[in-house]
């Protein structure tokens, strides 16, 4: 008996259950602004614009009294076209769905999901909580409960929470805690897969991605400490005062400001940590400059609260790692930390076939012409997506 012609619709449909089954990091966030895209044509810079929840302070007695709102807002970009090529003879159209698939489409989907998930891992850039050791390859359960100790100090969901790690800090903690679990079923999961698994230490998964992105520092100046002292409600930048020339920090850089501590969100007490901060903004100066820095500054008495106090006039600025180092940015995370959209690309005119699935949100797009010269046919997978961390206070990274 011989096979059927495979048509564009299913080669699209399996190219997109592919492409989904090797996202790590992407399958676990936030999806929900999907259908927010879902138009036919969209175009790279498509926008949406996100409302943060609102948060007020809780008054004594029984004057009311009236506040203001407090309601913060974030975008979603679609910036991110990526696709990947494929050349296949019509005579490979003849072959089993799932033959083709494993030949043909699973070596290059696979690397197209991994870019994806390497772009999302970028996420780490606005995210200024942080546990572990630059340096030091997580490989105990306390680097993990210390990140659960972060996002519950953020008042963050309990459920679902998530943890992705490069392959060394997954080896590493499955070796570390090999004889930790009592139940058996995760013991076996362990050894089996070579994996953490699901249901551990409160995380609804702990799982490994190649796409886990290095953070290199920047070239930091030496005694580096606050030029003036900040007064303003909202601040988000500092003038520093440092010794060296032609110094950097790049975004992405962490730091704390010594006697300045964060304060949870709820109940606007001092953690009894001094709050981190995130650089936002990349700084090439010489013994001073203007550093920027996210979360912005609001004392206890504000709605917004994230530190307990204002930073002071030579306070000490202390940099998180070395400078003009490397280190890997693994991720924990509450689902909603963390934002994904695709968007529906316009099927073209005038090629030989062109066909757009969407599956659990995603959207693909393949497009296939013909080589008469050759007998060929060139084709093309597209994925116009977008990501954004709207809410940083939920998620944390573990440094490796």
């Amino acid at each position: 008996m011989s096979n059927s012609i495979l048509t564009i619709d299913m080669i699209t449909r399996k190219a997109l259950e592919i492409l989904e089954n090797n996202l790590v990091l992407t399958r676990n966030v936030n999806r929900q602004y999907d259908d927010s895209f879902a138009v036919e044509g969209a175009k790279i810079g498509s926008t949406l614009r996100i409302r943060l929840p609102d948060r007020a302070l809780v008054t004594d007695g029984a004057a009311l009294q009236v506040q203001d709102d407090n309601e913060q807002y974030t975008t979603l970009t679609v910036a991110n076209q990526k696709h990947i090529g494929i050349n296949f003879t019509s005579a490979e159209l003849t072959m089993q769905l799932d033959d083709f698939a494993e030949r043909v489409l699973k070596p290059r989907v696979s690397q197209l999901a991994a870019s994806i998930d390497a772009d999302v891992a970028n996420a780490y850039k606005s995210i200024y909580a942080s546990v572990g050791t630059p340096g030091t390859t997580p490989s105990t359960s306390l680097v993990l409960l210390q990140g659960q100790q972060k996002l519950n100090e953020a008042a963050a969901g309990m459920a679902p929470r998530y943890a992705t790690v490069n392959p060394a800090a997954n080896a590493n903690l499955v070796e570390g805690m090999k004889g930790f679990f009592n139940p058996v079923d995760t013991i076996s999961r362990q050894f089996k897969a070579g994996m953490m698994g699901q249901g551990v230490l409160g995380y609804d998964e702990i799982n490994m991605s190649q796409s886990i992105v290095n953070h290199t520092t920047g070239d930091w100046g030496t005694g580096i400490t606050i030029g003036t002292t900040i007064s303003a409600q909202g601040a988000s930048s500092a003038s520093i005062s440092f010794t060296g020339s032609s110094k950097t920090w790049k975004v992405g850089d962490v730091f704390t400001i010594s006697s300045v501590y964060a304060v949870n969100p709820q109940t606007r007490q001092s953690t009894g940590s001094l709050q981190q901060f995130v650089v936002t903004e990349d700084l090439t100066a010489s013994t001073s400059g203007t550093l920027k820095f996210s979360p912005a500054i609001y004392t206890s008495s504000q709605a917004l609260a994230t530190v307990d106090s204002f930073p002071q006039s030579g306070a000490t600025v202390t940099m998180l790692g070395n400078a003009n180092s490397q280190y890997a940015q693994n991720l924990v995370y509450h689902k909603d930390a963390i934002t994904f959209a695709t968007a529906d690309l316009v099927l073209p005119q005038g090629v030989d076939m062109a066909s757009r699935q969407v599956h659990n949100g995603i959207s693909m797009r393949f497009v296939r012409q013909y080589d008469i010269n050759n007998d060929r046919m060139p084709c093309r997978i597209d994925v116009l997506y977008g990501y954004s961390v709207i809410r940083p206070q939920m998620a944390c990274r573990m440094w490796g």
